[in-house]
């Protein structure tokens, strides 16, 4: 694998050409927006001169955050970190013959740092057995000549409204919403990624909509083998570096009372607590009773 290039970033999805000669890795969807969340589709359609594939490693760059691959049955799933988080993700031990198709899936958010128009690279390695082809090239300063094994390409869009990107000092608060609530009931979740950016740690305390008495954070767990939920007094610690997600089935906000039922496609205001930065304003997005991510318009896809 080769080193990550200064000042690039890199995106996700991968097609192995056809031909054996003029093979080259194409990115499906050639751009996303700074500050969105990302799903990388990696296509595979072909393995390494009439061979099948039996592992694909991928690096994941600076600017590149919450990285999530999917597993995939038969295949051994590993992920490498650094300081920063996820670095590399990698499938291995599976076997995809050459005449067969798959696809390799990661979710990650793209961060709002990144410049608009600049590209990203994501280079990677595409393994049959002990034959091994690395998508890893990528062009230098000026440089016009075609590359041989061109890294996949990913050009940077302007962030969008922001609506689902909310940034208050060091933490950046992403993607809030909240699942449906049939007829009468009082008691709703909500959703949503926080990053710590800072060199000091914070704690969310709380958070209200209108339409609920409280809201609290709290954490469901499994104790030999029971569910188990519980609030957290003193909030959820979000340590510096660290991306924590509040999802179904684990760290989530705890909204009661609440005065009418929360219907999937609405959009709702509320505030989030935080010990050191203070309360601050996001919109929850409704998706559907039984949803286990946030809703598919919200940047086209779900990531928990």
């Amino acid at each position: 694998m080769t080193s990550k290039t200064t000042g690039a970033v890199c995106a996700v999805m991968i097609i192995f050409a056809s031909s054996q000669t003029n093979a080259h890795v194409l990115l499906e969807t050639p751009q996303a927006a700074a500050g969105s969340f990302y799903k990388g589709v990696f296509r595979v359609p072909h393995g390494c001169h009439g061979q099948a594939t039996t592992a694909l490693k991928v690096e994941v760059p600076d600017g590149i955050t919450g990285a999530k691959p999917m597993p995939k049955p038969g295949w051994t799933l590993n992920e490498a970190k650094n300081e920063k988080g996820v670095s590399t993700i990698s499938w291995s031990g599976g076997n995809l013959p050459d005449d067969e198709y798959d696809e390799f899936v990661i979710a990650m958010h793209i961060s709002n740092t990144l410049k608009p128009d600049s590209i990203a690279y994501f280079p990677s390695i595409q393994s049959c057995g002990e034959t091994v082809m690395a998508w890893t090239d990528v062009p230098q300063a000026g440089q016009k000549a075609e590359l041989k094994m061109p890294a996949a390409r990913l050009r940077i869009l302007a962030a969008e409204d922001g609506s689902d990107v909310v940034t208050v000092g060091s933490l950046e608060v992403a993607a809030p919403w909240l699942r449906a609530t049939p007829g009468g009931a009082k008691v709703g979740g909500g959703y949503l990624r926080i990053i710590n950016k800072g060199t000091e740690s914070d704690r969310l305390i709380g958070a209200s909509i209108p339409i609920a008495k409280t809201g609290a954070v709290h954490e469901m767990s499994m104790d030999n083998g029971t569910m188990r939920m519980r609030e957290l007094p003193n909030g959820l610690e979000i340590k510096p570096g660290e991306t924590v997600e509040l999802k179904p089935g684990g760290y989530h906000l705890m909204f009661e009372g609440l005065s009418e039922p929360l219907k999937a496609g609405a959009s709702i205001h509320g505030t989030l607590s935080f010990a050191k930065a203070g309360k601050v304003d996001v919109t929850f997005k409704v998706g559907g009773i039984g949803d286990e991510g946030a809703p598919m318009d919200m940047n086209h896809m779900h990531m928990h």
